[in-house]
């Protein structure tokens, strides 16, 4: 169902009934329409068009519900930018979609204001959540003197729907576009993926909802449940609205579960009403997994996607087993989502059998339009027959599921052969006093290059080099064994907690430039 429907249906069939909840604030099904119909009219009052791109930034509040539906009622096209990016990426990505409009939260002006006037397209600025300087406008009082009439903006199934921008973790950001049918097809996935919902259901958004996070959020609506949003993520007040606000879905990355399974009252809490947690974006140890099921059972969801299409597989409850069990699935990203086929494909794009590894190809209506106004990357990225290649490495078994081997960009290939990080990295993460790993391939004079790996250890735990060493050694075999290890307090990572391995490579290759220049 086409997200502005969900909208008008929720408000006809049960106005009084609560959409979303923010702390201490509510929003009933009827005021969640007649605020995202204002805030349409409000740009509308202004000459945006349908179809312009209007950009939001701000944190998990009351008013990111409104500001997605609004904009979906009006026919603008979403650009969700991240609060975690500095301000010179933001305004780059202004600048990428030629923004008519910012709705941005006032914490987060202050750092784009000095140069807002560099991005031309730009109009209009609407501040919320705090007073608006005098060259901006007030969200509130904008919406409080718009109408509540529904501007019926008729959307053809190839009109362009929402801009995401890919996570930047192999270079520059790209605005990834989807159409009304592509966005639509995303939720509809995601319902099937999902135990279906009703009424009672309560979706805890625990992650920032401009990135993953709202991706199940529509099917709550679309069942006349309830959103619980989060601010920001703490384990404690998670355990808290789960238990308290009786939630039933949310979706979680490994760093998260990690913090809920180690948060200290959780096994005292009661967390029975959870049935569905999706979990993604990272890789996780199977001793995480084992833990998390041992502490919520079977409700885990594995879903695997990105943001050129999402979702593309799940790995169900029922697969949550030990390997012994079941073959090792625990170790897969599941089998393709119920109108996703997935294919592996050589460097000559040529079918390869199970248990080769290749790049993957998704086909699926979930799927992205275009590469926003790169027509050169968009042929690089989708195939005659509609499939998208993601640029992810991995293989499919005799049964159907999905192994990821890593990202194409990040092979390492070490005399000769080739040596996936992922693949060292779960060996890894599997040690006891491993807590987060990254590994890269730096220079080597006799090799080429030979993986490196950067270490988070657990607190408490100690492992020196030639013990993780020696233990990707037994697990992998000589060839594919780590050389160095270097331990560090923390990792670079992304809002939903993926490492950024890139981020660790380019600063392994700044300081060896600078050991060569010196």
């Amino acid at each position: 169902m086409e997200l502005s429907a969900i909208i008008r249906n929720g408000a006809h069939k049960h106005p009084d009934r609560t959409a979303v909840r923010c702390g201490d604030q509510t929003q009933t099904y009827g005021q969640l329409h007649r605020r995202s119909l204002r805030l349409a009219n409000t740009l509308h009052a202004l000459g945006v068009e349908p179809g312009e791109r209007v950009a939001t930034l701000g944190d998990n509040c009351l008013q990111s519900i409104e500001q997605m539906s609004g904009l979906a009622l009006g026919g603008y096209v979403r650009s969700s930018l991240y609060t975690h990016n500095a301000a010179e990426s933001n305004l780059y990505l202004l600048d990428l979609v030629e923004a008519s409009a910012l709705i941005v939260q006032r914490r987060h002006y202050d750092a784009l204001a000095p140069r807002l006037d560099e991005v031309g397209s730009l109009r209009h600025v609407l501040i919320f959540d705090g007073e608006a300087p005098d060259d901006a406008i007030g969200y509130e009082s904008a919406l409080a003197q718009a109408p509540i009439d529904d501007p019926q903006v008729p959307l053809e199934r190839d009109d362009p729907h929402i801009i995401r921008f890919s996570a930047g973790t192999t270079g520059k950001a790209k605005g990834i576009l989807h159409t009304v049918s592509g966005w639509t097809s995303v939720g509809e996935e995601m319902m099937l993926a999902m135990p279906p919902q009703d009424a009672n259901d309560r979706y805890l958004a625990a992650g920032p909802l401009a990135h993953a996070a709202a991706l199940p959020m529509w099917a709550t609506l679309a069942a006349g449940g309830s959103i619980v949003v989060m601010t920001a993520f703490d384990p404690e007040r998670f355990v808290s609205l789960v238990e308290h606000e009786r939630c039933t879905t949310t979706l979680l990355v490994p760093t998260m579960i990690q913090m809920v399974i180690n948060h200290a009252g959780v096994a005292e809490a009661d967390l029975s009403s959870l049935r569905a947690v999706i979990y993604g974006a990272a890789p996780i140890s199977e001793r995480t997994l084992t833990d998390a099921r041992a502490l919520w059972g079977d409700v885990l969801y594995q879903m695997y996607g990105q943001s050129e299409a999402v979702p593309l597989t799940v790995l169900s409850p029922a697969d949550h087993v030990g390997d012994d069990e079941r073959g090792g699935r625990l170790r897969s990203a599941g089998r393709p989502t119920p109108h996703c086929t997935i294919r592996i494909l050589d460097p000559d794009g040529n079918d390869l059998p199970p248990g080769q590894v290749g790049e993957i190809a998704a086909k699926t209506p979930a799927a992205m339009a275009a590469i926003w106004r790169d027509p050169q990357a968009t042929a690089e990225r989708i195939l005659a027959d509609g499939s998208v290649l993601t640029r992810d490495m991995g293989y499919l078994d005799e049964d159907g599921y999905l192994f990821l081997a890593d990202r194409k960009e990040d092979m390492i290939i070490s005399g000769g052969f080739n040596i996936w990080p992922a693949e060292l990295e779960n060996a890894l993460a599997s040690h006891p006093a491993v807590a987060e790993v990254a590994v890269i391939g730096v220079a080597h004079e006799k090799w080429g290059e030979t993986p490196k790996a950067v270490v988070v250890l657990r607190p408490g735990h100690h492992a020196g080099e030639q013990e993780l060493i020696d233990w990707t050694r037994e697990k992998l075999g000589a060839v594919k064994r780590v050389t160095s290890v270097e331990f560090v307090d923390e990792l670079p990572k992304s809002p939903l907690g993926k490492v950024l391995r890139r981020a660790v490579r380019d600063r392994y290759r700044e300081v060896a430039a600078g050991v060569h220049g010196a």
